[in-house]
């Protein structure tokens, strides 16, 4: 017993944690700027050259105050992010509970008991020690005991220091995991907010196609009633003009919807930013230079990545807690208290009593027991790897993937604009050829559509450009430092080249 209790330098048992390596290469995706980058949203390098951080402010680079405004409110107010904040709450709590066990536990308690012994029972044997003819009477008795009890295990194989490690690491991972339930909550938010805004550009355009085919369904009718055309031009007009219309109610829907999504993401009920909200804005558009890092810092910055690892410590930690079951356990018990019938005497010296003494215990015989949950916990461990590891691949290809996105889109939209520009000339040659008599009416009409077509799918495409820059800044983990200052500052994230 002397040698167990002269061993509390022993080191915990089980495996130590090492944070794996993610195999993320130490270049940025982009490298240096050349005259090959796309002119918006280009990778951002300091003077020298040097890769320049991700902001983690990303929003503000919309350059839009109401994007800028919502965002500020959503970390407080997104039901979501405050479970995962409660979830946190959760995991510092049983963090505690499990620390307790490090320390003594020491209850104290008191009693008083009035007690009758029965005449009749063993202390009835006290009447042979009398005088023949005395009466045997035994009075009634009360005991007073207060007193303190005390046990303590000593930690000799680490089996609590791994289980607060276990839980330390738990608390790490439900940090960041809320930490990434903001990421998530300001991306679908500027994403929201975006396509509101593309929609609302869409509904100006349709609107003011329309204008253009009632304009064009007016001449027309000017002209059937001289007999320049026929009835059947106006018809076809008309036609051209209801079909624009009809496309109306299903972008306001939309618009409805973006703006019902944008409400629940703050926690209000539906249509309660619509005053906020209705009157249009154009797309926010995109910095002339996006700020990426390097890939190697990615692993670091991405709350999903950091959680994954903290599992993994917390899988590790949880083999040490199972190897030390193996062990003896050495516990300190002790009850130390005061005994007396009389409470006159209760605080006397004489009436101290205790019992102090250490235990052992030592596991011989428990069908299997110990052995199957260190092999659980090692699988688990396993598993927790193999999660870690698909997390970092996974982060991995979503920048790569949101990079490319990006890029193409963004040449998408210049040749769209082309596309634009191309369709206007077009439809004022047509009217132009149809007033002169040279064309038929159907050519104006097909140039009318074709111009409607292409306004429509520029304005997607700008709103496609900012959403999936927005997409870029989510893969990259960038947005909680703002909103949980108290957390202590990460390392910038970083990302590897695309071609």
């Amino acid at each position: 017993m002397l040698a167990l209790l002269a061993l509390p330098g022993c080191s915990a048992v089980g495996p130590d944690f090492e944070a794996p390596d993610p195999l993320l290469p130490r270049v940025s995706f982009f490298g240096k700027p050349g005259p090959s980058a796309v002119a918006d949203g280009a990778p951002a390098a300091s003077a020298k050259g040097d890769v320049l951080p991700v902001d983690p402010n990303w929003w503000a680079a919309f350059r839009d105050p109401i994007l800028t405004s919502l965002a500020e409110r959503v970390a407080a107010a997104n039901l979501d992010v405050n479970s995962a904040t409660l979830k946190l709450a959760e995991s510092r709590s049983q963090l505690g509970v499990v620390a307790s066990a490090a320390l003594p536990a020491i209850n104290g308690d008191a009693s008083y008991q009035r007690e009758l012994l029965s005449q009749n029972g063993v202390i009835s044997l006290a009447k042979l020690a009398l005088p023949p003819g005395r009466p045997f009477v035994v009075p009634p008795i009360s005991i007073y005991q207060p007193g303190f009890d005390a046990s303590w295990e000593f930690d000799l194989w680490g089996h609590v220091r791994r289980q607060i490690e276990a839980a330390g690491a738990q608390v790490e991972a439900a940090e960041n995991q809320r930490r990434d339930m903001l990421v998530s909550t300001l991306a679908e938010l500027a994403r929201d907010y975006i396509q509101l805004r593309g929609v609302q550009a869409q509904i100006a355009i349709s609107n003011e196609n329309l204008n253009t085919a009632n304009d064009i369904l007016q001449l027309t009718k000017t002209r059937a009633a001289r007999g320049l055309t026929t009835q059947l031009d106006v018809e076809n007009a008309a036609a051209e003009a209801a079909s624009i219309r009809a496309q109306l109610p299903g972008l306001e829907n939309q618009e409805s919807m973006e703006i019902n999504a944008l409400s629940l993401l703050l926690d209000e009920p539906p249509g309660s930013l619509r005053s906020e909200l209705a009157r249009a804005k154009p797309v926010p558009p995109v910095p002339p230079r996006v700020p990426l890092g390097i890939a190697s810092e990615l692993a670091r910055r991405r709350p999903d990545i950091r959680a994954a690892e903290a599992q993994l410590h917390a899988a590790t930690a949880d083999i040490g807690v199972a190897v030390a079951d193996f062990y003896p356990s050495v516990k300190f018990n002790g009850t130390v208290g005061f005994n007396s019938l009389d409470l006159k005497d209760l605080w006397k010296g004489s009436s101290l009593q205790y019992v102090l003494g250490p235990s052992l215990s030592i596991p011989i015989f428990d069908g299997g027991r110990l052995k199957s949950t260190l092999e659980l916990r090692e699988i688990q461990q396993q598993d927790a790897a193999i999660t870690y590891h698909k997390t970092v691949l996974q982060a991995w290809h979503e920048v790569v993937n949101a990079l490319v996105a990006y890029r193409t889109e963004q040449q998408r939209r210049t040749r769209v604009k082309d596309q634009v520009g191309h369709s206007r000339r077009a439809l004022a040659l047509s009217r132009t050829r149809y007033d002169t008599g040279v064309t038929d009416f159907i050519s104006v009409l097909d140039a009318e559509r074709t111009l409607l077509q292409a306004e429509l799918q520029h304005a997607q495409s700008t709103t496609n450009v900012s959403t999936n820059l927005v997409q870029l800044y989510k893969a990259l983990g960038g947005g909680w430092e703002q909103t949980f200052p108290e957390e202590p500052a990460m390392s910038v994230v970083n990302l590897q080249s695309v071609q």
